[in-house]
């Protein structure tokens, strides 16, 4: 909730937007959403307004639940490290409480 009330309307208005086709269409279009390759489950979130790029991270709990994780702001070419292990991190979390 933090990265989503810290970005811009128009930014907020686009991740809702991505949202709203994850709950209503069965295929996403790739430049949405995609599975992040070499990780076990990990999908992202693609969120482009203007020139910026943003990321939010998730998988998939149940089926078709989408469970969220990190977002920032993608500044390079190739994904932060670092925010694909929190992404990681945080999904073992997610599980490891589920089952508690």
């Amino acid at each position: 909730m933090e990265f989503y009330n810290a970005q811009t309307l128009k930014v907020q208005e686009k991740i809702e937007y991505i949202f709203v086709l994850l709950r209503t269409v069965d295929n996403v279009p790739k430049k949405f959403f995609d599975h992040m390759t070499g990780t076990d489950g990990i999908y992202e979130i693609r969120v482009e307004v203007g020139s910026n790029i943003y990321r939010i991270f998730s998988c998939f709990d149940k089926g078709n639940i989408v469970v969220l994780f990190n977002g920032f702001q993608k500044k390079t070419q190739k994904t932060p490290k670092q925010e694909i292990e929190l992404a990681e991190k945080l999904k073992k979390e997610y599980f490891e409480q589920r089952r508690k």
